[in-house]
């Protein structure tokens, strides 16, 4: 393969030689259009790749929809993991610190910071010996946007902390 604007190198014998052993040296312009010294004459020169880089993306496409579509339901899963173990903390902590229902307060201060789309059981209770209280929230996982269709899986946050009791002061 010759270098643009040197002339052929020439071996033993005067022959033109190419730079790099066996590699063809490159057609000339007429040949790359078609017009001579190519089989097939001018219909060899109208193919082209044109339109191949359409045909490629809409080969792919369906694949970048589909890692888009897991990478999001991995955003929900993990956004669902955080409002679990949010809801469980904010439960146990108005329960140990009420003087009325534990349960009731345990649920309702849950359910605060909870979206609504969100569906979650909540569990809240005390220990046998009054001392600790845990909370247990279920969230079930939506599916692609909350509100719409639920996965079968739930994720669990789980919290406790002690009875906080009035002290003589």
């Amino acid at each position: 393969m010759r270098l643009p604007g040197t002339g052929p190198v020439t071996g033993p014998g005067g022959a033109a030689e190419h730079l790099i052993p066996g590699v063809p040296e490159p057609p000339g312009d007429a040949a790359l259009c078609g017009v001579a010294g190519r089989r097939g004459g001018l219909r060899a020169g109208l193919r082209s790749d044109r339109g191949q880089t359409a045909i490629e993306f809409t080969g792919t496409l369906p694949l970048i929809l589909v890692t888009l579509a897991l990478l999001w339901q991995g955003a929900v899963i993990g956004y669902t993991f955080m409002l679990a173990g949010n809801a469980a903390d904010k439960a146990v902590t108005a329960a140990t610190s009420t003087y009325g229902s534990r349960k009731v307060a345990c649920e309702k201060a849950g359910r605060e910071d909870l979206p609504s789309a969100w569906v979650a059981d909540f569990d809240c209770g005390v220990t046998p010996g009054g001392d600790l209280v845990k909370a247990t929230v279920d969230v079930k996982v939506p599916l692609f946007f909350p509100g719409a269709f639920n996965l079968p899986m739930t994720l669990t946050g789980e919290a406790a902390a002690n009875v906080e009791r009035p002290g003589p002061w």
